[in-house]
């Protein structure tokens, strides 16, 4: 297994275990994680491309009480072993599973259209320049990835009526948009940018399948101000409150 650390997220509330060399998990994940607002007892979460687990070790830690059944899909065998090692020192192991698979192979262990919930902060591209270290270089630049055939996959394992949510670079809309147009609706685009309000450097989406209600771009989300973060993305990244809170 790689060298790894033990670090936290939420306030120390969750414990993650990271790759000394290699992907770790950035603030995106928590912010993702966040969009998740409302879930019901024992609703099923599907979390694609899970990398170090940092989306559903949140989602585990703020509804734990609701028995949720949290499943992680990371194509790195390595990161998913000390995902797994993370549920068990967080004690979720009853609750969050990890698995090592391409989704491009069609996963025979979860069932289409069964998850009321999935969540995912994809490779955000294949043609930057990658990272020397592999890990990293498969987790954010691999090149046998699609981000259309991605959120394909994701709204494939939705039950109707479920939500979807996803974080990926601004320039990435449009593909995100094309990808889920007529298949998911009332979508809410929410633009993120630093103390720089020239440019959003992140987008988070949220959709519902089957919905048919209007596409909403809510107001700009800055993250940092002059003294640190900004009091909500505070709440979001120490408190462990939803975006929608």
């Amino acid at each position: 297994m790689l060298n790894y650390t033990q670090d936290y997220l939420l306030d120390k509330r969750v414990k993650i275990f990271q790759p000394v060399n290699g992907y770790r998990a950035s603030t995106d994940a928590i912010m993702v994680s966040s969009l998740v607002h409302k879930i019901k007892e024992n609703d099923k979460i599907l979390d694609v491309g899970s990398g170090t687990g940092a989306i559903s070790l949140c989602l585990a830690e703020r509804f734990k009480t609701q028995n949720p059944q949290i499943i992680g899909l990371e194509l790195q065998p390595e990161l998913t072993a000390l995902s797994n090692l993370s549920a068990q020192a967080n004690h979720f192991e009853n609750i969050l599973h990890y698995f090592q698979c391409h989704i491009k192979n069609k996963p025979d262990f979860i069932k289409p259209c069964s998850f009321q919930h999935v969540i995912s902060n994809p490779p955000y591209t294949d043609h930057d320049m990658p990272s020397p270290n592999a890990s990293k270089a498969q987790a954010h630049n691999h090149t046998d990835f699609n981000l259309n055939e991605w959120i394909q996959f994701c709204i494939k394992m939705l039950a109707p009526q479920g939500m979807f949510y996803m974080i990926n670079r601004a320039e990435a809309v449009d593909d995100i948009l094309f990808a889920i147009h007529k298949k998911l609706g009332n979508i809410k685009i929410i633009p993120l940018f630093t103390k720089d309000l020239s440019k959003a450097k992140r987008v988070m989406i949220v959709a519902k399948k089957d919905s048919k209600a209007p596409t909403e771009i809510l107001p700009a989300f800055i993250v940092h101000s002059d003294e640190g973060y900004t009091p909500k993305a505070f709440d979001i990244l120490r408190s462990g409150k939803s975006f929608f809170d």
